[in-house]
């Protein structure tokens, strides 16, 4: 957190020195800021880590893409189809998530997904219970949960 702050405040001296404030001399500065403190980031102990979680969310959202992007095309088929694929379901799964703050980020992905919607969790939050719309393979879905809660999770550790 402490490293987004001072690429904010790193972006924001590169508006003010240069004296064009639009938005794209904005992100010029964020990217300037974020090579610097990129750079700087051995240096300092408060940045560890820190140039490394760009890569991380930028390759995080483009796998929730795909995954969204697939998840709409198979209701969309099966929408237009005539004779409905669909075998409804709901799926206990354990969570490697612990904080509040986790479970509800892989709860919420998870029901962003069509065909996928977060129920309940648990009273000892070690399991979300999920309503499926296409239960043909339990165990591939929960794969497919569980690889989108990792990858949540690496945001974080």
């Amino acid at each position: 957190m402490i490293g987004a702050a001072w690429n904010l405040l790193l972006g924001g001296a590169w508006v003010v020195l240069t004296g064009d404030f639009s938005g794209l001399n904005l992100l010029a500065g964020l990217v300037f800021g974020y090579l610097v403190l990129a750079l700087i980031q051995p240096q300092v102990p408060a940045l560890s880590d820190y140039a490394q979680r760009l890569p991380r969310l930028l390759a995080f959202i483009g796998f929730f893409l795909k995954e969204l992007v697939m998840a709409n095309l198979k209701v969309a088929f099966d929408i237009v189809t005539p004779p409905w694929y669909m075998k409804p379901g709901v799926i206990a799964m354990p969570l490697q998530a612990r904080s509040e703050f986790e479970i509800a980020l892989v709860a919420n992905l998870i029901s962003l997904t069509p065909g996928t919607l977060s129920l309940d969790v648990s009273d000892d939050r070690r399991v979300l219970y999920i309503h499926a719309m296409f239960l043909d393979d339990e165990e591939a879905l929960r794969r497919d949960l569980a690889e989108l809660e990792r990858r949540a999770l690496e945001l974080f550790h």
